[in-house]
């Protein structure tokens, strides 16, 4: 029985558990099936790496504050993040990957870095 390449078509030839005809057919398949698909998926991935960047910018020292202004100016999206976290006390927390911000008085934010 001859397999094919599930890329382009061609007979496969060598080892009886390989796949592909070749390493181009191989990425190019996987890069197919891997590719985010919908639009919406890779927008928010994208608005997700920008935030993330702004608050590491922001956050050199682990632990800083700054403004709502300064964040709107490079672009932050406070519509995007990736988890809260909520202390004892009922303050939230909420956290691009391991970059956090929290919401202080007078439009002020306090930028945490989460250990690992």
């Amino acid at each position: 029985m001859q397999k094919q390449c599930p890329e382009c078509g061609e007979k496969i030839v060598g080892r009886s558990d390989k796949r592909f005809c070749s390493d181009y057919c191989r990425n190019a398949y996987n890069n197919r099936v891997n590719k985010d698909s919908k639009n919406l998926i890779r927008n928010i991935n994208n608005r997700l790496r920008k935030n993330w960047r702004i608050l590491e910018e922001l956050n050199p020292d682990q632990k800083t504050r700054t403004t709502r202004t300064k964040l709107i100016q490079k672009g932050f999206d406070f519509n995007f993040f990736t988890s809260t976290y909520t202390t004892k006390a009922g303050t939230i927390y909420y956290f691009v990957y391991d970059q956090g911000y929290l919401p202080l008085e007078n439009d002020y934010f306090a930028l945490v870095k989460r250990e690992s």
